[in-house]
């Protein structure tokens, strides 16, 4: 917000922000009686015009500020209403900040026919959750922090009556995506704050149509990936590099299980990403500063959610102001730890088994308002993504200078971000290389890149027949190690807490 302009000084006061100019030589001065026919200052045009356009903008803030109320109140009327938090007893203790339960259905069944071939939604709609989140909106509104929560998640539901049969059930285990089937939005919040012990402020319920509508007024979100993705079950193909989705291939984007063996976990950190693009999208484009296509924006995502009765006009009005100050930064994201994949149960299936006391540690976190990532840039920017996790990587590193020692440094620093080295530094035949060589067979390109993300500015060598091991050999080059971590995790390695500035196009 502009600062009010300092008081205008006395008329023929001295400006005292300025020095005064020495007479010019050679120029009879005026007289020290006469004084020149006053008028305004030439200086003073500025502070003047200065003030007027202070004061018009502020004119248009107010204006802008009731048009935005006057907005938002009509479509407060838009949204459908649920009640997910009736007659609920028992519930955890509120925290601090604002705790969102965002839920994204399927409602393929409001998906025009042209629109389901093309982006293979075709069957009937299930009914079902397909993402589940919780979404933090710290007390200061400055920080947003999304956990993402699997839907196939082990959960025990409270007591309850089914939906579908109208029978009466008891506590019993299930995935979590199920608990929407059952029992609706009111057993999904009975179960998520069984399972986290965290009070579910408010309630969100997003279809297939909404997103959509929502990417496409935006303008599109830009999406990076570091290899491609393909997909035969939603159409999804994607080359590596940069792309600029609309809101049909968003959908691909964010409901694709088979593109790398990660399946739904990777799936979630694909939704993550996407929020991170929408939110930098959102905050760079001035939408939340235009009252009118603040409008636009909010009327194609009312138009089919699903809220409690409690998030209306003055919650949706806060939430804009809150992401007035949002930055890619200001936004954090990760997954409910896991401890168990493929946990079996009877009756159910494979399920994934949280890390309890990992998991009850990220809650209290969000209970206490506390950041998830780490707060010191440095730590966040020295990690770079890659295609393959280290500990799926083999390296024989060798010592190719006079220094002595520097093989067991490398292979040191190459341990400790995870790779699985030999631990048996060699010396190399290669003596005296001023830069660090990476040799790899063709086969393995993919572990290659991965491993020269660790050592920048490496060079890489392709060798045929060279096997499984890469080979490293240590040049004079070498400073330290770059930690790296997978672009989606493999089966049962827990997620990372990402900030949103590290994972959108740079």
């Amino acid at each position: 917000m502009p600062t009010s302009p300092r008081s205008a000084a006395p008329p023929h006061a001295p400006d005292p922000a300025r020095p005064r100019r020495p007479p010019l030589q050679g120029r009879p001065q005026p007289s020290r009686t006469r004084r020149p026919p006053a008028r305004p200052p030439v200086r003073r045009k500025k502070p003047r015009w200065a003030m007027r356009v202070v004061t018009t903008l502020s004119v248009v803030v107010l204006a802008s500020a009731g048009i935005g109320h006057a907005v938002v109140t009509s479509l407060d009327e838009d949204i459908t209403r649920v009640d997910p938090f009736k007659d609920m007893k028992n519930r955890p203790a509120a925290g601090h900040g604002m705790n969102v339960l965002l839920v994204g259905t399927d409602g393929r069944d409001r998906i025009t026919e042209r629109e389901r071939r093309k982006y293979r939604l075709g069957g009937a709609p299930c009914h079902c959750t397909d993402t589940i989140m919780i979404v933090h909106i710290a007390a200061d509104k400055e920080r947003a922090s999304v956990v993402s929560l699997p839907r196939d998640s082990y959960a025990e539901t409270p007591a309850h009556i089914d939906q579908t049969t109208g029978v009466q059930h008891g506590p019993h285990p299930i995935k979590l995506n199920a608990a929407y089937a059952e029992g609706g939005p009111q057993l999904t919040v009975r179960t998520v704050e069984n399972m986290t012990h965290l009070k579910i402020d408010h309630y969100l319920e997003v279809d297939f149509t909404s997103f959509m509508k929502t990417v496409d007024v935006l303008g599109g979100v830009d999406i990076c990936t570091t290899r491609p993705l393909k997909d035969s079950y939603t159409g999804l193909d994607l080359s590596a590099g940069p792309h600029e989705l609309n809101g049909g291939q968003a959908l691909q984007y964010v409901r694709s299980r088979h593109v790398d063996g990660a399946s739904d976990l990777g799936r979630m950190q694909r939704q993550q990403r996407f929020l991170a693009a929408l939110i930098g999208r959102a905050t760079s484009s001035g939408v939340l500063l235009n009252p009118l296509r603040f409008r636009d924006v909010t009327r194609a995502v009312l138009g089919s959610v699903r809220a409690d009765k409690g998030f209306g006009t003055d919650e949706l009005l806060d939430l804009g102001r809150a992401m007035r100050n949002f930055s890619p930064s200001s936004s954090e994201f990760t997954t409910v730890p896991i401890g168990q994949m493929g946990y079996a149960v009877k009756g159910i299936g494979s399920t994934l088994k949280w890390d309890e006391p990992k998991a009850a540690q990220l809650f209290r976190s969000l209970r206490d308002d506390k950041p998830l990532a780490p707060s010191h840039p440095s730590v966040r920017s020295a990690v770079a993504r890659v295609e393959v996790a280290p500990q799926q990587i083999h390296v024989q590193v060798e010592n190719a200078t006079s220094t002595e020692g520097l093989g067991r440094r490398v292979d040191g620093a190459l341990a400790a971000g995870g790779f699985r080295t030999t631990g048996r530094p060699a010396t190399a035949q290669e003596p005296d290389l001023k830069r660090t060589v990476i040799v790899y067979d063709p086969r393995w390109d993919r572990s290659a890149r991965s491993l020269a993300a660790a050592l920048p500015g490496s060079e890489l060598r392709a060798v045929d027949g060279q096997g499984p091991v890469l080979k490293v050999l240590a040049g004079a080059d070498f400073k330290e190690a770059r930690r790296v971590r997978v672009d989606a995790p493999s089966p049962g390695e827990s997620s990372p807490v990402l900030t949103g500035d590290e994972v959108l196009c740079r």
